[in-house]
């Protein structure tokens, strides 16, 4: 699958109104959920893969190679290999447990 992602060239990232952006910037275009427009963004998008709701597995499939193109383009750190292993490990301790 082809990653539909681009980098934005616009407003800077912390104050780009979601609502502007063009789809190419989403994790899920569609959706329009999960912007990736700076790497704080992607691992966000990273972190919360698992929990956008009532998504076709195309769309998550998608969003998975997205999140790919846009973590290598910010240098964010996803060793993840399929949309499976997203929400299977949490990226962050539990220090509740």
């Amino acid at each position: 699958m082809k990653a539909t992602w681009r980098p934005h060239e616009g407003e800077s990232s912390a104050r780009a109104n979601q609502k502007n952006l063009p789809e190419s910037a989403f994790a899920f275009p569609k959706q329009r959920k999960e912007p990736m427009t700076d790497a704080s963004h992607v691992r966000n998008a990273i972190a919360r893969f698992d929990q956008v709701k009532d998504v076709p597995d195309a769309d998550r499939a998608l969003a998975f190679t997205n999140l790919k193109a846009a973590a290598k383009h910010f240098k964010v750190d996803m060793p993840e290999e399929s949309r499976h292993d997203l929400g299977s490990h949490p990226h962050t301790p539990n220090k509740a447990k």
